[in-house]
């Protein structure tokens, strides 16, 4: 039996995580000591593995996708992903970077994330859902207000630092697209709240850098 530190010590994946996969129930531990402490033992780890492998490949394609949706492109067959197929995961991704793989914004994508570790990639996700959920406690405001355009450059400037340069023509896509319905929108609702990602787009659409 292992406790949660050490679990999280040899896999990588953070106490928090561990923690929140067992109150979804993800992954729960194989027991409890008296004093409530989890206990994982080689059946646990081997499912944990799975997760930890499953979210890495997902991760990656929302990646993708974020950057392919986010640029302006014309003549291209547009994929869907609103129905996610796990076991699509590898052709999507290969589809992804064989449509947008010669751009410009692709191949700074795939420098900046060389070399990013689980751990980092997943704070980075996390970074940027919390701008979400500032622009969430704000929703109520004026989309042109000083504290909503605060919050646009601060999402350009994440964008650009994170993941490619994302010109004022990019963010504008990227608004639309996260007003537009589907897993976007639900997410970025989720970390905000109902009306978070239509007010992201208002306040984007009024933005000037």
């Amino acid at each position: 039996m292992m406790t949660v530190k050490e679990v999280s010590r040899l896999t990588g994946v953070s106490i928090r995580t561990l923690q929140y996969y067992d109150k979804i129930g993800l992954l729960n531990p194989a027991e409890y000591t008296q004093a409530g402490y989890r206990l994982y033992d080689d059946t646990a780890l081997e499912k944990l593995q799975q997760i930890h492998l499953l979210t890495l490949k997902k991760e990656h394609l929302e990646n993708l996708i974020h950057l392919a949706r986010g640029i302006k492109m014309t003549g291209v067959i547009n994929m869907d992903f609103s129905a996610f197929d796990t076991s699509k995961i590898d052709e999507y991704a290969a589809r992804a970077k064989k449509l947008w793989g010669t751009t410009r914004e692709y191949h700074e994508y795939e420098e900046k994330a060389k070399g990013r570790t689980a751990e980092c990639q997943n704070s980075i996700n996390m970074q940027l859902m919390n701008i979400f959920a500032e622009f969430g406690r704000i929703r109520d405001e004026e989309p042109a207000s000083e504290k909503a355009q605060g919050l646009v450059k601060k999402l350009q400037d994440f964008i650009t630092k994170h993941y490619y340069t994302c010109s004022d023509e990019i963010l504008a896509d990227l608004g639309k697209m996260y007003a537009e319905g589907g897993e976007f929108t639900a997410n970025i609702d989720k970390a905000g709240g109902t009306g978070t990602a239509e007010f992201v787009n208002r306040a984007i659409s009024v933005y000037k850098a």
